[in-house]
């Protein structure tokens, strides 16, 4: 019989934890490719997002037995920019911030609590928002945004391969929140048309996000009009109008403060050396270094420069 793991430091922090087998690794690339298949998907959008994914345990955990699921809530951060006298606050959805910071943390703890037990874990590279839903541990919204109890989509999921056997394998049908059936709230909110009438599917091509996570070097395109930008990198337009946040929409994390040099520095797209230790502290803390060739493109059109 495996020893129990206990994950007590994860549900300290507010966390939700579930396991799955690995058995239903091929269930879940068979899912994503028979969206390719159906022409579902994007092709330039499969070639820059899907084509990473693994579903197969890493050499250096070839007998994993689990994946473990971990959702912990994280809220949206803010960064407020000066501008001719103005001040304009810009919303950075939960995902952003500390992205790397945060799921280092997460599988540290995981990895302390299965190695207390003789097992180990490894990072994947998998669909987590899919394997969220088939866990158990979040339900999707008719946005294909992940939601989970207490939380809303305000949270950051991680997923690690591990050897611990699964004594219970919580893998089910995905599933969209009951409350999404009758409602269209956020359909009629996204102004370009990602959330379908006629289909489930997220017409990701259409996302913001997906537009404004690109290179700085390339343009918006020419129908995305500049006042359905919202956030610096991403969108948070369909989660705000969606009910099921409501409870989580006051609540902001981190924040930072740009003057109007430091703005227009951010703007014109000033090389890094170029800016101070204090402007470069603040775009670190709401991780937006990871961004920073995005930044003066992304900005252009929620800040008028002229």
């Amino acid at each position: 019989m495996s020893k129990k793991v206990d994950f007590h430091k994860l549900t300290e922090e507010n966390c939700r934890v579930t396991t799955v087998s690995i058995s239903h690794l091929l269930e879940l690339e068979q899912e994503i490719r028979k969206q390719q298949a159906q022409g579902n998907l994007d092709e330039q959008f499969t070639q820059e997002y899907l084509s990473r994914f693994k579903f197969t345990p890493p050499q250096e955990l070839l007998n994993s037995q689990s994946l473990i699921v971990v959702a912990m809530p994280r809220l949206p951060t803010r960064a407020t920019f000066s501008w001719k006298g103005k001040q304009q606050s810009f919303i950075l959805p939960p995902t952003y911030t500390a992205y790397d910071e945060k799921r280092l943390h997460i599988e540290g703890l995981v990895a302390e609590a299965v190695g207390k037990e003789g097992y180990r874990i490894a990072t994947p590279t998998l669909p987590l928002k899919l394997l969220a839903v088939h866990s158990g541990i979040a339900e999707y919204g008719r946005n294909n945004i992940a939601y989970a109890p207490g939380m809303g989509s305000f949270m950051r999921l991680t997923a690690v391969y591990s050897d611990m056997p699964c004594e219970t394998d919580h893998w089910r049908k995905v599933q969209m929140m009951k409350s999404c059936e009758n409602c269209r709230i956020c359909q009629k909110a996204c102004p370009t048309g990602a959330i379908s009438k006629n289909r489930f599917l997220l017409r990701a091509e259409k996302c913001i996000t997906y537009h404004n996570e690109k290179k700085g070097s390339i343009p918006f395109p020419a129908w995305i009009k500049p006042q359905w930008h919202n956030c610096i990198v991403g969108c948070i337009t369909c989660q705000k109008a969606c009910p099921e946040n409501r409870s989580f929409l006051h609540l902001v994390g981190e924040t930072a403060d740009f003057d109007e040099e430091e703005t227009l520095l951010l703007l014109e797209g000033a090389p890094r050396e170029k800016l101070s230790e204090s402007t470069m502290k603040k775009l670190q803390a709401l991780s937006l270094t990871d961004y920073f060739d995005e930044l003066p493109r992304n900005l252009s059109v929620l800040i008028k420069p002229h």
